[in-house]
Order: structure tokens, then C-alpha cells, then sequence
């Protein structure tokens, strides 16, 4: 635990006020360098500049803004706030500093008093003897005494693991917590709290969260405003009152019936102290007893979840530890002889606590007037420090420029003995350091060894992005995995590509009730996707199975890892993102990439890409590599690969082929016939409109809340958005990140849809569904919420849906129309975005049901767009730049063409909720951490948005105080009158701050951009202050469409020809890629 926030009142270790200051030391001060603060409210300080919920989040931005300290002011008190190596290092000098018992800490003190965490040091004697009598009962010799206690908790957290099965989406936070307040009670203290046979928490748990939460926010309350809060206090002493009746039952208990075993209880109760003769008190025990059930689980816990989290989202680091495990353990049951004796895993849990620690501040002061880094920053004797450790332990000085990536590397091989001075620091220091960490260091490696050699561990939102919650230790929120055993029969997670499906209800990949007679071959279908187009192949496949004599189950690739079906044949449908797996494929791909023999050879396979062509190096690379190395290591393959370009008129058709090609294969291989079941979706009317159905939507909590939405072009411009959200809890972001958007399409066309059947908007139906499918079935649902948010109305039609028309159009004319859109697709339906709906109203003939234009219609697709915001700026709000698609329709209709996602978004209004989730962006695609690295950007249009979240940044530390380097900003847009995004506003303020130099290429208006029409034109135009930024160390961005990324390459290309005229263009090519790997991040769209 930790000190996070500072009481208004002067902290009870300061036993004197802070002096008068010296002559000398106020000399001292004026001489030294003004410590930065955050803009101040009278009477309140700084207190706006936390959040009350997550103090620790706002402290690390407050360190990424003001650098390495900081000063806030909580109503009328001063502290100080440190985030770097040198500075923790410092104040860790126990001849200077010590541990200050202030802030959230002083309050927990009224409950847990002199107990070793909250105990006043120097002052109060029962924290020595405590110490004396306690530290042997925590040795290294009597923790390994503690194996059986630990191992048969962990036994039941596993048994209800296996018991509650696969498809259980697990708390680990609450599961963890379960587990380790249960060992530190059996171990230290032979009390069982069965908390795994109860179905809630113990009362306990419940009661020390509200207690520990209520500690630190009372912290930040002046003292009037706590006098109010009546109902928070009675609350607050009823807490407290839970806590320690537990306590009491424990010793009563423990007296009642006395043991022979030397554990913790009994040394407090009956040791006595060597050096004064005396034993603990009885209030003390009391105390000490509260303090160990606190402080003994609730950091380990949240270690345990932390560990598991940065797992799952880094697979090569579940692979390696997993392989050690295997290797050094194997099936046997791990033994004390086996802790700190597996490097990987020690790497892996000192990863975890540098990025996370679970207490990750604490409180100290200065024990006389000081001053730190030989003189730069006075210190006051008394002042309050907040040591920020989980900042400090990112410190890229000492740990470089990946020092927010999980890279357990980092801790091997010496590397870890050979850092600075308290650079990771996570148990505390000194004589006030974490006495039970040899306690916890051996729990959580029990248990993790335990948990990976019985359970594959696959995220329930592969998606899912680190959120805290912070009491006062930090935890994940909102974290949920399932545990697929890894004995046993085959069991796959069908979970939706992406959370915002989940909560909308648009994915139910259970079937309904459907015949399965004589469908005796099993099949497996396996997708790897993350905005759901590859997904929704795996569910047509997965649905059509049944008509062509299988059984299909499907599932993602991650939870086929390690265990790929044998007993049926296995069809995978995976996408690329920039030649990275999916995120519900990771860990599959990771696994897959590691086998060395022929491990695969009884596996049947076949293997659809979907993937975008103009990501030419990386395009279909996982696809490839799963194809390729499925048959390497032994497997047979079904059919040749199938290749889906998502930016060609073929994307769709392509699958179409392929999949005729599988069922083909299929039935020749497994003689099997078609027609066996039907699959079909069946539609029923439910009420014929007279009542409104209820809105499929989450509480509010899940959702954004927009809060202005605004137009940047001028009329007759194309238009552009600025769209800001204030985002669900807890949620946060980084520069660069993306929102992830599940829009509904446009009104019109859902009245299009409906008019075209003759349905009311408000009639309802049922749906059933004989295979999985994005349509919410078996319950009642209006026809305007199923065509507004379930399907694509605008999508191009495909080959196959053509076909579908075809045999249901009743008219010579309208086949022979068909026929020729079928073939010259690529001209008369691709390339006129031609949809269903526009067939359907030009061919009034064609008799299709309700229920088969469900069935050909794709479902809704999450849209993603890059946040042009910094959290510097507002940790709790993201916006948006966004382009609005509204064209003449291609197609010949008279209305225009409306783009789904932002049309919705441009319809948005104040106070309107939307679905929205963050999504990280490449670990490339973020500001380096060091303010002092240029940035050299290039864009066009909306793509302006992450450069304007990177200098925003900029701009936010720079009024900090910190050094920032000037940046170079590329961007390209019409002229400077209809649509210079930000140009009259941030752009020009940013400029004259000195954080960016802006280079304007005005396609429509060149004499005001130098002669420049396009950004490769000025940045040819100015290489040579292209070429002195890449000599300082500079970082290249680039956001925009495929040609904008085309042209910007090209023109640095030209200047590292122009540099050296000697070299053909094909090496020229080669020496930009080499002199720019690691410094050049893209992020293109269409």
C-alpha cells in the first residue's frame, strides 16, 4: 500500500512543524530552481488536478507533463511529488528521509493504529518489538514452511477453475483476492475463511475496499466538508467495525483452542521481545493481526492479476515462461524446492511490478531542511514527499525508450542486479520495507506455475485495453478471462473480435436448437479478427455447415492454442494488422511460430486471409504463416489458400470462390452430402408495431457521452468534424490510440429497407438462427433497432448475392440485369458501391424474404479512428477529427451516398451516448517519452488527428516547463481558408509557443504553400530541414490514405537519392528502410 494523496492536515510524523527556516537555508532556496506546479483554485490548492477516483493515474500524467517533480497543494498543505530514478534514489537515503504516515495512510492508521505499515517512526516502541519478534516468522526458512497452507488454497482455486469450465468468463481480480487473503489467513494464522465455498466475498473483502477507497478520499476533503458527510462516516465505522470483528473471531478462536504450530499469530500473541523483555499488547496484536490480513493480501493479489494481464496481451512471454515451466516442472506438482528457481517467471513477476506496482507511491519528509541534486530543489524539513514509484520505475533514462512495454528481457542475464539504485523499488526500502515479500514472492510463483500447467488462459475481450482501479493499491478493472483446460477434449471460446459486440448484444455465437441428424463429422472454425470481417466469414462458414452434412463448432484461434483439433477437419480465417496478428490470434500465431517437429500431422486444414494490398510488405503475413507453417509441421491441407483484398472489388467475391472450393474439398474428402440439415435464418412476426421495443443499449456507465461536436471547414467544404467524448470509467488512453465506434447507418436508409418490405418501424420479430450469427435471436426486437444497428446496409453487393437474387427474381429482364452486374462486377457493383438495398428498390420483382436478406447481409462492423487529443490535456475526455463521407451516390440514385459510421458520428449531439472503446494503436504510433526528440509528421485531411494529439502533448509539457523540441508538421488539405484544420486556432498557438513549425501544402491554392500542391511536394521542397531533423534524432509519423503514405515515402526515398546521386533507386529504397527502422511508424486508412 501506498501514499497517494495527502491529508489537509499536517501528517502526525512531523513532530514539529516546518522551522522557521534557517538564514542559510533560505539563501539556499532563492538560489535554487522553482519547483513546477499545476494551475492552483484558491482555498482548494491543487486538489482539481487529481481525479478522486484514480489519484495515481492523474500523478503519472502530472510526470509525464512536469517531468521528474512536482508540486501540489491539497487545500492548504504542500507536497512534493517525485518520478525519476535519481530523485527516488535520493530521498531513499534514510539518513535524510524517512517514512511519513500522512495522506489515505493516516487514515487507515485510526483502524489498523501501531501496526507495522502505519506505525509512527521514530516514536512509537510496538513497532520495534513488533519488527524484532515478526521478522523471523517471515524468513525465507519459515515462508518455505508455509508450502502446504499455500498450495491447498491454490488447489481450490483451481478445482473451481476446472468446475465451472471453459466458457466461465473469470474474475481474476476477485478470484486472486479470494486466494490470497485465504493463504495469508491459513498460513500465518491456521484460519480458514473458506472463501471459495462461499458464492460472495467474505464480508471482510467488501468491507476493506470501502474502507481502504473511503481512506483516500477523505484525504482530499477539508475538514468541514467530512463533517458533513454523516452517512459516508457511519459507513466508514461500520466498516471498520467488520474488519475487526474478524480479528476478534481469530483470536478468540486461536485461545479457545490453542496449537502447537509456530505461526505468526502465536509469536504475537506469546513471543516476547529479547532486547526489552516485553510482548505485544493485546491492542497491538489486534492491530498487527488487521495490518497482515490487509497488507498481506491485497498487494499480492493485485500482482497476481497485473502478471496475468501483461501475459495474455504478450505472447511470446506466455510462450517462453510456459515453456519453462513445461521444461523445468512438467506435470508434477511444484515444490518449494522450485521457487526462485525459474529465471523466466522471476523476470516476468519484477516486469510486472515495474510497470505495476500494486502499491505504487509512498510518503516520506525530510528529517532536516535539504535540498536535492546538489542544490537544485530546496526541501524543507517536514514537507510531505510523495515518492512516485510506478513513475520512477518508467523511467526511460534507465530503463530507454521502450520503458512502457512489458519486456521481461529487460530483467535477465545480470540485468536486473545491474540497475541504478532503487530503480525498481516496489516493496518500499530500508527498515520500513515490505516485511512479507518473501511471504508474497513465493505465493505468486506457486500459484502462476500451478494455474499455466493446468489452464490455457485466453482473454474474454481480446480487445481489452489495462484500466485501473485504485483504493489505495491499484489493480485491473474490468479484466475477465476464461481458463481452457489443457488436459482433456478439445473446447473452444467463441468470443466477438471486439467488446463494444458484447455489450451491444450484436454477436450470439451459441446456435439455436437445430436437427443434427446424421451430421456425425466434426468441424472446427477457427477466426482471428479484430474489427469482426473475418469473424463474420467464420460464422457464415460455421452456418452453412450444417447443409453440407458437418457439425461445426467455432471459436477464436487463441483458444485453439496448443490443442488444434485432429478429429475434424480445421478451417482458419485470420486477418493482418500491419503484419501482426489479431488480438484474439496472438497468442495462437506466438505458438504455432514455435514448434520445431511434425506436430501438426493429423490435423486437417484449410486457411482464408483477409488482409489490405496496400500494406505491401506485410500484406497476408499471417495468413501465410499459418498456412505455411501448418503444413511444415505435418498437417494436411484442405484446399489452397484463399486471399481476400479488402481494398479491391474482389474481397468479397474472393471468399465466395474459396468457399466453393472448401465444400467441395469437404465432401470429397469426408463423402459427405449436402442438404444433411438446414441453417437457414427464420424470421417471426411478434407485434405488429403497436408497441415500442425496449433499446438494446448498455447501462450508461459503459457508454461516452458526447460533449461538442463541431464543424472545422467552411460551407461548401468538404466537411470535417471536431468531436469530443468524455469516456466511460476508468478508461484511459494514450496519444495515438484509436476510438473504436459501433455506429447505426443512416435513418433514411432503414426506412429505405423498410419501405421496400412494406414493414412498420415499429413491428417486432423473432429471430432463429440454425448456426452462429451477429442477429440478436430468440428474443423480440423492432425492425428499425435490427436494420439501424445488426447489419450493413451500404455495403457493396457481393457475386454470391447476386446469385441469391437471381433464383428468387420473377422477371426475364431482371436475371438478365443480374447477369450482367455478376459479370462486369467489378465496374457496375464494386465500383458503384451498389448494395443490396439499391437492387432490391431498381428491381421491385425480385421476391426475397425477410429472412434471406438477413441472411445476406453482412453484420455491423466497429469503425476505429485515431484520437486527436492527449490525456495531458483531459485524462478523462478523447476527441475525434473526423471526415464526413456524403457523395453523389455512384450508383445513379439522386440521393447522395452516405458513409455509415460518420454520418452517425456528424449526427451527433451534446449529451448523446455512444458505444466506444479504446483501442491502442502500434507501440510505434505513440510520442516518444523523452519531450527533447523531434517530431517530423506528415498527413493530409482528417489525418491531422494523432498529430494533433502528439502536439498537444507537446504543447501541455512545454507550458510545464519542460524542454521540448520544435517540431515539423506536413499536412496537406485544400487552402487555408476552407479546410486548414486547427490552423486559426491550436496549430497557431502550438506554432507560436515554438512547439511545431507547420508546412502547409494547399492543393487548390499552391501560391500559398510555397508552390506546393501535395505534401510530397513540400517535403521535397524542404529536405534539407527534413534532412537536419533526422540528424537530430528525430521520428517520422505518417497518417493518411494509401496514396498520401505513397507519395510521402517516395519523396524521402528522393532525398536519400538526392544525398547520394550514385545509388540506383532500388538502393536508395533499401537505405531508407535501414536508416529509418525504428523511427518511422504509420498509420494509414481509407
Amino acid at each position: 500500500m501506498a501514499i497517494l494523496k495527502a491529508r489537509g492536515s499536517r501528517s502526525q510524523d512531523a513532530q514539529h512543524p516546518p522551522s522557521s527556516t534557517s538564514s542559510n537555508f533560505l539563501r539556499t532556496r532563492t538560489m535554487t530552481t522553482p519547483i513546477p506546479s499545476p494551475p492552483r483554485i484558491p482555498f482548494l490548492g491543487t486538489v482539481t488536478a487529481l481525479d478522486k477516483d484514480l489519484p495515481f493515474q492523474s500523478m503519472n500524467l502530472l510526470a509525464k507533463q512536469y517531468g521528474e517533480i512536482y508540486q501540489l497543494t491539497i487545500v492548504s498543505r504542500k507536497i512534493l511529488v517525485v518520478n525519476s530514478q535519481r530523485l527516488v534514489n535520493e530521498v531513499s537515503d534514510e539518513r535524510r528521509f524517512r517514512k511519513m504516515i500522512g495522506g489515505g495512510l493516516a487514515e487507515v492508521r485510526r483502524a489498523t493504529g501501531d501496526g507495522l505499515f502505519t506505525a509512527h517512526v521514530p516514536g512509537d516502541e510496538n513497532w520495534y518489538i513488533a519488527h524484532r519478534l515478526l521478522m523471523p516468522a517471515f524468513s525465507t526458512t519459515a515462508v518455505h514452511g508455509m508450502y502446504d497452507d499455500m498450495m491447498d488454497i491454490i488447489g481450490q482455486i483451481t478445482l473451481k477453475w476446472d468446475r465451472f469450465g471453459p466458457q466461465h468468463a473469470i474474475d481474476p481480480a476477485a478470484d486472486f483476492t479470494r486466494l490470497t487473503l485465504d493463504a495469508i489467513a491459513l498460513s500465518s494464522m491456521s484460519y480458514r475463511l473458506n472463501s471459495f465455498y462461499r458464492e460472495d466475498p467474505h464480508p471482510f473483502v467488501h468491507a476493506m475496499a470501502d474502507f481502504l477507497y473511503e481512506s483516500m478520499t477523505r484525504a482530499n476533503r477539508p475538514g468541514i466538508v467530512q463533517a458533513l458527510k454523516r452517512k459516508s462516516q457511519a459507513q466508514y465505522e461500520e466498516d471498520q467495525k467488520i474488519m475487526l470483528s474478524l480479528v476478534d473471531e481469530i483470536i478468540q478462536e486461536r485461545k479457545a483452542h490453542p496449537v502447537e504450530k509456530n505461526d505468526l499469530l502465536n509469536v504475537m500473541l506469546n513471543g516476547v521481545d529479547k532486547e526489552t523483555g516485553k510482548k505485544l499488547p493485546d491492542e497491538n496484536i489486534k492491530q498487527n493481526l488487521l495490518t497482515f490480513l490487509i497488507a498481506g493480501h491485497e498487494t499480492t493479489s493485485g500482482m497476481l492479476t497485473f502478471a496475468v494481464y501483461y501475459l495474455l496481451k504478450n505472447p511470446e512471454a506466455m510462450r517462453k515462461l510456459r515453456e519453462e515451466i513445461d521444461t523445468m516442472i512438467g506435470d508434477r506438482v511444484v515444490s518449494v524446492k522450485d521457487v526462485n528457481k525459474l529465471p523466466y517467471l522471476l523476470a516476468v513477476m519484477r516486469e510486472t511490478l515495474r510497470l505495476s506496482p500494486s502499491a505504487p507511491g509512498r510518503g516520506c519528509g525530510a528529517i532536516e531542511d535539504t535540498t536535492l541534486v546538489d542544490g537544485k530543489y530546496a526541501i524543507p524539513k517536514g514537507m510531505s514527499i510523495v515518492v512516485n514509484v510506478a513513475a520512477a520505475q518508467r523511467d526511460p533514462l534507465v530503463y530507454g525508450s521502450d520503458a512502457d512495454e512489458f519486456r521481461p528481457e529487460r530483467m535477465l542475464d545480470g540485468k536486473f542486479e545491474a540497475l541504478p539504485p532503487n530503480a525498481w523499488q516496489p516493496f518500499g526500502y530500508g527498515m520500513r520495507a515490505c516485511i512479507g515479500r518473501a511471504f508474497a514472492w513465493q505465493e505468486v510463483q506457486l500459484t502462476l506455475v500451478t494455474l499455466l500447467q493446468k489452464f490455457d488462459l485466453v482473454l474474454h475481450d481480446p480487445s481489452y485495453e489495462l484500466r485501473i482501479k485504485q483504493t489505495l493499491t491499484i489493480k485491473p478493472d474490468g479484466l475477465r478471462i476464461h481458463a481452457i483446460p489443457r488436459a482433456g477434449r478439445q473446447r473452444l471460446i467463441a468470443v466477438p473480435s471486439s467488446a463494444l459486440f458484447q455489450q451491444e448484444g450484436k454477436r450470439d455465437h451459441a446456435p439455436a436448437p437445430v436437427a443434427t441428424d446424421g451430421l456425425k463429422q466434426a468441424m472446427y472454425v477457427l477466426y482471428g479478427s479484430n474489427t469482426g470481417s473475418s469473424e463474420a466469414f467464420a460464422q457464415r462458414v460455421a452456418t452453412d455447415a450444417a447443409g453440407h452434412g458437418f457439425r461445426a463448432t467455432i471459436g477464436t484461434l487463441d483458444s485453439a492454442t496448443g490443442h488444434v483439433p485432429t478429429d475434424g477437419p480445421v478451417i482458419i480465417i485470420t486477418a493482418s494488422y500491419e503484419g501482426k496478428p489479431t488480438d484474439n490470434a496472438a497468442h495462437f500465431v506466438e505458438w504455432l511460430s514455435s514448434l520445431k517437429a511434425n506436430e501438426m500431422v493429423n490435423v486437417v486444414y484449410g486457411v482464408f486471409g483477409c488482409g489490405n494490398r496496400d500494406w505491401v510488405q506485410t500484406y497476408q503475413r499471417i495468413p501465410k504463416l499459418c498456412d505455411e507453417t501448418l503444413a511444415e509441421r505435418g498437417a494436411d491441407r484442405l484446399a489452397p489458400r484463399g486471399e481476400g483484398d479488402a481494398a479491391s472489388g474482389d474481397f468479397f467475391d474472393a471468399f465466395d470462390r474459396w468457399e466453393a472450393q472448401l465444400w467441395e474439398a469437404l465432401s470429397k474428402r469426408y463423402q459427405t452430402t449436402s442438404g444433411a440439415a438446414g441453417a437457414g435464418i427464420d424470421v417471426k412476426t411478434v407485434d405488429a408495431g403497436t408497441a415500442r421495443a425496449g433499446v438494446l443499449r448498455q447501462p450508461d456507465a459503459t457508454l461516452g457521452t458526447v460533449v461538442d461536436n463541431r464543424l472545422l471547414t467552411t460551407p461548401g467544404a468538404a466537411p470535417k468534424r471536431h468531436i469530443e467524448f468524455e469516456l466511460p470509467e476508468n478508461a484511459t488512453y494514450r496519444a495515438g490510440d484509436y476510438l473504436a465506434i459501433l455506429p447505426v447507418n443512416p435513418a433514411r436508409d432503414v426506412h429505405r429497407v423498410l419501405a421496400r418490405f412494406g414493414f412498420s418501424a415499429e413491428q417486432e420479430v423473432t429471430i432463429s438462427s440454425g448456426g452462429p450469427t451477429s442477429l440478436p435471436t430468440n428474443k423480440a426486437v423492432n425492425l428499425f433497432t435490427l436494420f439501424s444497428g445488426y447489419v450493413e446496409l451500404s455495403q457493396p453487393a457481393t457475386k454470391r448475392d447476386l446469385r441469391a437474387l437471381a433464383e428468387v427474381a420473377t422477371s426475364n429482364e431482371t436475371k438478365k440485369a443480374l447477369e450482367e452486374y455478376s459479370n462486369s462486377y467489378t465496374d457496375l457493383v464494386f465500383g458503384k458501391r451498389l448494395s443490396v438495398l439499391d437492387i432490391l428498390e431498381a428491381h421491385p420483382d425480385i421476391k426475397l424474404s425477410l429472412g434471406a436478406l438477413l441472411g445476406l447481409l453482412p453484420s455491423m462492423r466497429i469503425r476505429q479512428y485515431s484520437i486527436s487529443s492527449s490525456p495531458l490535456w483531459n485524462p478523462q475526455h478523447a476527441t475525434l477529427t473526423i471526415s464526413v463521407l456524403e457523395t453523389p451516390a455512384l450508383s445513379g440514385r439522386t440521393e447522395p451516398f452516405l458513409g455509415v459510421a460518420s454520418t452517425y458520428l456528424a449526427g451527433l449531439r451534446a449529451g448523446d451516448k455512444v458505444q466506444l472503446a479504446v483501442r491502442a494503436s502500434s507501440a510505434e504510433f505513440h510520442p516518444p517519452g523523452d519531450p527533447e526528440v523531434p517530431l517530423v509528421m506528415f498527413c493530409a485531411g482528417s489525418g491531422l488527428a494523432p498529430m494533433r494529439g502528439f502536439l498537444q502533448e507537446r504543447a501541455m509539457q512545454k507550458e510545464a516547463g519542460r524542454e521540448v523540441a520544435k517540431s515539423l508538421l506536413f499536412f496537406g488539405c485544400r487552402s487555408p481558408k476552407d479546410d486548414f484544420l486547427y490552423g486559426d486556432s491550436d496549430l497557431k498557438t502550438w506554432a507560436e509557443m515554438g512547439v511545431v513549425d507547420v508546412r502547409p501544402a494547399f492543393s487548390r491554392a499552391p501560391q500559398e504553400s510555397e508552390g506546393c500542391k501535395y505534401v510530397q511536394n513540400r517535403i521535397w521542397h524542404d529536405r534539407q530541414d527534413v534532412k537536419t531533423a533526422y540528424e537530430a534524432g528525430c521520428k517520422f509519423y505518417v497518417c493518411g490514405a494509401s496514396k498520401v503514405a505513397a507519395g510521402v515515402k517516395e519523396s524521402l526515398i528522393a532525398i536519400v537519392k538526392d544525398s547520394n546521386q550514385e545509388i540506383s533507386d532500388a538502393e536508395a529504397a533499401e537505405t531508407f528502410h535501414k536508416i529509418t527502422s525504428g523511427r518511422y511508424a504509420t498509420d494509414i486508412f481509407e
